[in-house]
């Protein structure tokens, strides 16, 4: 098929690139030219693993095409995505705006029947504002509209898209319905399901999925939170709840909080959305309520470890995206963090994988960002851990020790074995464990 993807972010580029390895053409348009011209030379303007392989071979092979033209490259479109930014208004809804202005120009373009598809995450009723959009200029023969949310992990988003659990798609046309199917057959031949439903569905399947796995993990939070003031540890605690399969493993680990682009954003709007239909949605609340101060924690404990002052202190920090493996900052805890830190005296030495560039456009040069993970340490009082890449799994204790005027870690995401943090001689502070008080 013809596909036209509209917005190259995280979503759009990872869809883009995933359509065309399975044969489709398709074009990818964006209104910013310098990140077009940077496509064009091969330059891949996000970071997610195993992207670039996809994107250079459908590149090279002439299945994945870039520009800034939008009319030009729907022309010969069988579907057309909008993979849109819907950002968070003040007020907590999701901003439209350029999903509406997009399909406001659309109007004025199509000219044989095409499929519109909504892949970006909006709230109920888009699908059928987008199409009173359409109709407004054109004949609702030439055109559907269709919700297809996405359900991508950052950091998997490749393998999430090539191996889908499940694909929701929204429409109520049997023609739009047959063109969907046939583009993601080839995503499912293992057997997972492509699941139709109406519009307004699968809006809020989306919007669902994603509140359900933020309540999760802050009511993870609140019980390794009470753990803590039990002398309960928070990790036997996950395991034997994880082990009820009506409960399962996943999304059961404490930390300091979600963070990204979508959970924040999709339970804010989510809770918007039920406020306008006068619905009181007192889980939701909650779960943005603990979220906001289990950001907090961290500071807390380091601040309460050096009784208040924090001036002339200097903390390491490992970690800086929202989750391993993505270079995004949005929402991340780390942020707060770093900010607390700051308000509180702290000097900061900072170290992410590939996080730091987006970072130093926040902080500037209000903190320091370290070549390597020990040479942020060189010279720290302590340690803080908050993002749990892989790399810092596994560290050279002895070079920590080393490095740290004294041993003393603060870990926001339960990395290491308390057991082994006594052996080695550290303090470690963790999130619903006991304390470690070596050090």
């Amino acid at each position: 098929m013809n596909l036209t993807v509209v917005g190259t972010g995280y979503v759009g580029l990872v869809s883009g690139t995933c359509f065309a390895e399975t044969g489709n053409r398709v074009i990818c348009v964006d209104i910013d030219e310098d990140k077009v011209k940077r496509m064009e030379k091969g330059e891949i303007p996000i970071y997610e693993p195993g992207l670039d392989v996809l994107f250079e071979r459908n590149k090279k092979q002439g299945r994945l095409l870039f520009s800034t033209d939008l009319e030009s490259s729907i022309k010969d479109a069988d579907i057309i995505f909008l993979a849109l930014p819907t950002p968070p208004g003040g007020d907590g809804s999701a901003d439209l705006s350029y999903v509406m202005k997009v399909a406001e120009e659309l109007s004025g373009m199509i000219d044989s029947y095409t499929v519109i598809v909504d892949k970006s995450t909006v709230p109920v009723g888009t699908a059928e504002k987008v199409h009173e959009i359409l109709a407004k200029k054109l004949d609702e023969d030439l055109f559907d509209v269709v919700s297809n949310p996405e359900f991508l992990r950052e950091g998997v988003a490749v393998d999430d898209f090539m191996k889908p659990d499940r694909v929701v798609i929204g429409t109520s046309s049997d023609r739009a319905r047959d063109l969907m199917r046939r583009l993601y057959e080839p995503f499912v031949r293992q057997g997972n399901p492509i699941i139709f439903m109406d519009e307004r569905s699968a809006e809020m399947t989306k919007y669902a999925a994603n509140s359900y796995l933020a309540t999760r993990i802050s009511f993870m939070n609140e019980i390794a939170n009470l753990c803590e003031k039990l002398g309960a540890n928070v990790d036997n605690v996950r395991i034997g709840m994880g082990s009820d399969t009506r409960i399962g493993k996943r999304f059961l680990f404490p930390g300091v909080g979600y963070g990204g682009s979508c959970f924040p954003k999709d339970v804010q709007a989510l809770a918007k959305t039920a406020e306008e239909t006068s619905y009181d949605f007192k889980i939701l609340k909650s779960v943005m309520k603990v979220n906001k101060i289990q950001k907090e924690v961290l500071t807390q404990k380091i601040v309460n470890y050096y009784n208040g002052d924090l001036s002339g202190r200097t903390i390491a920090i490992w970690g800086l995206a929202f989750k391993p493996e993505t270079d995004d900052i949005r929402e991340a805890p780390a942020i707060t963090i770093i900010e607390g830190l700051l308000k509180a005296g702290a000097t900061v030495k900072a170290y992410d994988p590939e996080a730091m560039d987006n970072v130093r456009e926040i902080f500037g040069d209000r903190i320091t960002f370290a070549g390597d993970q020990y040479e942020a340490l060189e010279g720290a009082d302590a340690l803080a851990i908050i993002t749990e890449w892989s790399t810092f799994r596994t560290p050279d204790y002895s070079k920590i020790k080393k490095a740290l005027k004294k041993p003393v870690i603060f870990d926001g995401r339960n990395v290491y074995n308390p057991e082994m943090m006594k052996e080695h001689g550290f303090y470690y502070d963790s999130i619903g464990r006991n304390k470690v008080n070596n050090g």
